[in-house]
């Protein structure tokens, strides 16, 4: 009797989620694979799927979209361009903020609270313009960029072009994407046991020997976490890479916006979104399994 109510609760604690998942991923994804075998319509969208003639219904579907994947390597070229801006993204906001999770977690209780106040203040204010502030920060008459040329008229180089650049897309995504990195770095870190490193000192474990030997191993499931909550949004943006990074920034995210609300182009929009989702989809599995074995690449 124990065991049926048990199954039961479990059964109804795991059926909502499933049903949004169902509802909200599955669904949708299954619509988009549907549709990436389809025609576009003649003023956009989708033509119809099938048709009837003398009575006989034809499915009119195709493969040319998806082998229109691999007719240039344009395509291929900016998704590894978007993998390579997603990790170098990730490995920065996790250089940045791990010492400051870590500084947070070792500080006093009372101002743990205010540093993490400090951490999330930026989402109080929109999206958009936080990157608009980043285009006047970057602009050619901003003091940012005139420091800059000022330094390089003094060395006798080039000047420099801080907007529409490679550099202005990766630090505004940095900027962006840092506190997803931070918080659950935190949540990790402050649960540590500080009786681990008393005991890895009284063993002779020098500072160094410390965090390498118990701080790093127990830490690697929040990094984890962090690296898919910046590394899977960042791929797929097309926001930053629009207003700041022009035609030397431009994203995956970006062809796939376009496809959708400029060419109308939906059969194609698809694959492409099909292609980012699935290897989305793969680097979760992976970043889950490594979270589940602490130390796994130690």
């Amino acid at each position: 009797m124990k065991l049926t109510m048990k199954n039961g609760a479990k059964a109804l604690l795991t059926l909502p989620p499933a049903v949004y998942l169902f509802l909200f991923f599955a669904v949708p994804g299954l619509l988009m694979l549907l549709a990436s075998f389809r025609f576009p319509g003649d003023y956009g969208g989708l033509a119809p799927w099938y048709y009837v003639e003398d009575g006989a219904i034809t499915f009119d579907l195709t493969l040319e979209n998806w082998a229109r994947l691999f007719e240039t390597t344009l395509y291929l070229q900016l998704l590894l361009k978007s993998l390579l801006f997603a990790v170098l993204t990730t490995a920065i906001c996790a250089l940045l903020a791990y010492p400051l999770a870590l500084t947070i977690a070792a500080s006093p209780k009372k101002h743990r609270d205010l540093l993490i106040l400090m951490v999330i203040l930026p989402f109080w204010s929109n999206f958009l313009v936080r990157i608009y502030a980043w285009m006047i920060i970057f602009s050619p008459q901003g003091a940012l960029t005139e420091g800059l040329n000022h330094i390089t008229g003094l060395l006798g180089l080039e000047p420099v072009n801080l907007m529409f650049s490679s550099v202005a897309v990766i630090t505004c995504l940095v900027y962006v994407h840092l506190p997803f990195m931070v918080l659950p770095l935190y949540a990790n870190l402050e649960k540590h046991d500080p009786a681990l490193l008393d005991a890895a000192q009284d063993l002779g474990a020098t500072r160094a020997q410390r965090f390498w030997k118990v701080t790093w191993p127990l830490s690697l499931p929040g990094l984890y976490a962090g690296a898919v909550l910046v590394f899977i949004p960042t791929l797929g943006i097309f926001a930053i890479p629009d207003l700041l990074g022009g035609t030397n920034g431009i994203m995956i995210g970006n062809v796939i916006k376009q496809q959708f609300v400029e060419s109308r182009d939906w059969p194609f929009g698809s694959v492409l979104s099909l292609v980012l989702t699935g290897i989305t989809l793969v680097l979760v599995v992976l970043a889950g399994r490594l979270g589940r074995t602490p130390g796994a690449l130690t």
